[in-house]
């Protein structure tokens, strides 16, 4: 039997980047959006905690590959 598991996951990561001082609450908000979209901040990300949000499994009708006479 074939079985598909599909894994929904919750994962939380954190960044620890230097912004300019003197922004605004809106101006930081866009920094931080404007380097994640750039790929600037992915490389900073530590993964520390993964939480699950659902996990299911379809069952594949598997077929033959004999060949009948």
């Amino acid at each position: 039997m074939r079985v598909i598991v599909t894994v929904v996951e919750k994962i939380v990561s954190e960044a620890h980047i230097d912004i300019p001082d003197g922004l605004n609450k809106s101006a930081i908000k866009q920094y931080i959006v404007d380097r994640y979209n750039t790929g600037e901040m992915s490389t900073d990300m530590n993964i520390f905690q993964v939480e699950f949000e659902s996990i299911s499994a379809r069952i594949v009708q598997e077929q033959s590959d004999a060949k009948s006479a």
